[in-house]
């Protein structure tokens, strides 16, 4: 359909509604000869005598009523789409898709859901919790949530969640059993708790202290690619293991979970929410993105109770 098959319908109607151009004008906030005009290069495109006009008055033809009962319809649907999308503009509501991993969903997303949810109970929510990669545009989801070194640069990216750090981690039976390692090098006498990213890779493990830094390829029997079951691997005292803050807070504080080597800890990249570049955020999304720069309301989970 074209674009100027739409020119002319609000005055068309409004002509038919007020009965006269003199009075439809002073409704629509124009001149009269403007309408006038308006009607005449409508009847024009459409080859139709839409109006009987006298010096006195102005009736519809028969195919006027005709085309009047056909488009009143469909120009008060379009009416009410542009209400009800500028109602979400101030209650966005509607299903928000977003494709995380599962660290960003242990940290960024869980300690704050409930909240959010509260705050926007006109949003729903889906996530596709996977450590692969994805096309966020192809497939459908409105953002994305990864370690900033992920995102693409032709994406718009802002950080979410709290300041991160790598820190290692162990059961205090594990640690009874096997002893306290005192530098990282001591790390390579342990069963140590590996990693695997989605690349196929083995995460290396970073050290930091001072002007000194280090890698180390740690050595252990039980290999995972889930944050989540790395922490719970931790806490059944198979090994020492390497993760990032934001999710282990209450084990550490319950006592369950051990730091050791804090003074080695590095920093790391934050979490990133990376959305496609458009002109206009959707309300759902910029909804989501204002709670999660708002400082106030992340913070770690009271209770992590793992499945």
């Amino acid at each position: 359909m074209r674009q100027d098959h739409l020119d002319g319908l609000v005055t068309f109607i409004t002509v038919a509604e007020e009965k006269g151009f003199s009075a439809a004008a002073i409704r629509l906030g124009i001149t009269p000869s403007a309408v006038s005009q308006s009607i005449r290069n409508l009847e024009k495109r459409l080859g139709l005598v839409l109006f009987n006009r006298t010096t006195r008055s102005v009736a519809l033809t028969e195919i006027g009523e005709r085309y009047l009962q056909c488009v009143h319809p469909a120009l008060e649907q379009l009416t009410k789409a542009s209400q009800e999308l500028g109602r979400e503009a101030e209650f966005p509501s509607g299903l928000l898709r977003l494709n995380v991993s599962s660290a960003a969903y242990l940290i960024v997303l869980r300690p704050v859901l409930q909240r959010f949810f509260s705050c926007y109970p006109d949003i729903s929510l889906e996530l596709r919790v996977e450590n692969q990669l994805a096309d966020i545009v192809s497939q459908g989801f409105d953002a994305g949530i990864r370690f900033g070194s992920s995102v693409d640069r032709d994406m718009v990216a802002l950080k979410v969640g709290p300041a991160l750090q790598a820190q290692v981690i162990a059961s205090p039976d594990y640690l009874l059993e096997r002893g306290l390692p005192d530098h990282p090098r001591s790390l390579l006498e342990h069963d140590c708790i590996n990693f695997r990213h989605a690349t196929g890779q083995i995460e290396r493990w970073a050290f930091a202290k001072g002007d000194e830094k280090l890698e180390l390829q740690v050595r252990g029997r039980l290999t995972l690619n889930s944050s989540e079951v790395l922490v719970r691997s931790a806490l059944d005292g198979l090994g020492i293991a390497y993760m990032i803050n934001g999710y282990i807070e209450p084990f550490l504080a319950e006592g369950r979970l051990i730091r050791v080597l804090e003074d080695w800890s590095p920093t790391i990249p934050r979490f990133m929410l990376y959305y496609p570049s458009r002109r206009r955020v959707p309300a759902k999304l910029r909804a989501l993105i204002d709670f999660l720069r708002d400082e106030r309301s992340w913070s770690p989970p009271r209770e992590a109770v793992l499945a």
